[in-house]
């Protein structure tokens, strides 16, 4: 057998053996990947717990419940309350002070509750979205960077045969391969981040449609409670 047709293509041979340049390619798309699935996995559960916080605040609070009591309620434990919850006591909160004041219309009154909750939505909209521009980044730029190691790969290969009388593929394999690992390592890293962030962004906007509807309606149901007061 030709000794030259035996050499070790091991996927462990190939990246241990590679060029500088590729190797800093493969560890690089390696820890994108890493912090990927980290951050795939901690926005997984914090949007379950957002899902399982906002059914259960809404059944309570279309079940007919004392809007005072859970007001109390939201605001003695306002770390474990979910989204809507603070939304629901930024606004009511802002509500009852508002009332307070003497002097204001109906209209500045419902203006000001409505600016509060539209101020605390967009923080917790903000929360919501953390590392999903991460997961954005990384499933726009890692083919490419995977491309970047593979013509690098493929370059050296080729000039490695410059001094060769003879090419063979023997010779020109090693290099073909350790490049095309890191296109193959470039595609693992975006494929999930993709997946992820396309499925975060459709729950997240859909959890957005929830807070802006209830925002309306909780409105309404002070302008309403408002207008029987006066």
């Amino acid at each position: 057998m030709n000794p030259e047709l035996s050499q070790d293509l091991s996927l462990l041979h190939l990246v241990l053996n590679a060029s500088l340049p590729v190797q800093l390619v493969m560890v690089l798309l390696l820890g994108a990947s890493l912090m990927s699935w980290w951050f795939i996995f901690i926005k997984l559960f914090s949007l379950k717990r957002a899902l399982r916080e906002t059914d259960r605040f809404e059944r309570e609070f279309w079940g007919g419940g004392d809007i005072n009591a859970m007001y109390k309620g939201v605001a003695a434990g306002r770390g474990e309350a979910g989204e809507m919850a603070r939304i629901f006591e930024a606004g009511f909160r802002e509500f009852m002070k508002l009332r307070q004041q003497t002097g204001l219309s109906l209209n500045v009154i419902v203006d000001g509750t409505r600016r509060a909750m539209r101020a605390t939505y967009q923080r917790e909209l903000d929360s919501l979205e953390s590392h999903l521009s991460f997961l954005a980044t990384v499933g726009s730029v890692s083919p490419y960077v995977g491309l970047f190691g593979t013509v690098w790969g493929i370059m050296i290969a080729f000039m490695g045969l410059s001094s060769v009388a003879q090419a063979t593929l023997a010779q020109v394999a090693p290099g073909i391969a350790e490049a095309l690992i890191a296109t193959a390592m470039g595609l693992f890293a975006a494929i999930p981040a993709v997946v992820g962030y396309n499925r975060y962004t459709h729950d997240i906007d859909r959890l957005a449609n929830r807070m802006e509807s209830f925002m309306e309606e909780f409105s309404n149901i002070l302008q309403r409670q408002a207008t029987k007061a006066s």
